[in-house]
């Protein structure tokens, strides 16, 4: 069974940071490429950041250089730092498993983040 479980959201004022975790669980972690994806009110979803199963990085252009995505494949965790957060960072924020060999990507259940004074 594919789990997972984000972890690290929360309450922050501008130019705060936190640290996203995303623990999974079921899928051959060390092989899957891992992303975060954020989806604020009356918005679509939208990608934040990606690492490959080789740590390739890639990211939003609205984030570069404030976000830092990385990955333990020992601890099977994709981390998001996010530094200079600011108030349209504010979103539920969810990790996600791209699919291996045709298989389906799973979604965890998302993580409130809120950048306000």
């Amino acid at each position: 069974q594919v789990q997972l479980v984000e972890s690290g959201g929360g309450l922050v004022q501008p130019g705060g940071s936190l640290r996203l975790s995303c623990a999974a669980s079921g899928i051959i972690f060390k092989f899957t490429t891992m992303g975060w994806y954020r989806q604020a009110p009356g918005k679509q979803r939208e990608l934040v950041a990606s690492i490959s199963s080789i740590s390739t990085t890639d990211y939003a252009d609205a984030v570069k250089g404030r976000f830092t995505i990385s990955r333990d494949n020992a601890k099977m965790t994709v981390y998001l730092q996010m530094n200079s957060l600011k108030p349209e960072d504010t979103a539920v924020y969810y990790c996600k498993a791209y699919g291996l060999g045709g298989s389906s990507d799973r979604w965890g259940q998302g993580t409130q983040v809120t950048v306000s004074a």
